[in-house]
């Protein structure tokens, strides 16, 4: 059974950093290429950031020149490097493979303060 585990979320003031890791669990993590994804209140989730097997990465225009994906297979994992930070920002993150195919995790929350 796959598991995925978030972590790193916070609060910080506009402008910030915070850096999220996703530990993944139960498959062959090398195999999959992966996402973040996250969820403000009252919308639906949507799509930040992709990297492929072969970490060749895309991200969401409202991201883009702020954010870093990134994966070690070693250690199982894939990051969300955030800079630059606003209140917009401001979601429950999730990662998960670009198609979802595995259970959502609990999610990582992060509050941007103007």
């Amino acid at each position: 059974q796959v598991q995925l585990v978030e972590s790193g979320g916070g609060l910080v003031q506009a402008g910030g950093s915070l850096r999220l890791s996703c530990a993944v669990s139960g498959t062959i993590f090398s195999d999959y290429a992966m996402a973040w994804y996250r969820q403000a209140p009252g919308k639906q989730r949507e799509l930040v950031a992709t990297i492929t097997t072969g970490s060749s990465t895309n991200y969401a225009d409202s991201v883009k020149g702020r954010f870093t994906i990134s994966r070690d297979n070693a250690k199982n994992t894939v990051y969300l490097q955030m800079n630059s930070l606003k209140p917009e920002d401001t979601a429950i993150y999730y990662c998960n493979t670009p198609r979802k195919l595995f259970s959502w995790g609990q999610g990582t929350q992060v509050t941007v303060s103007s």
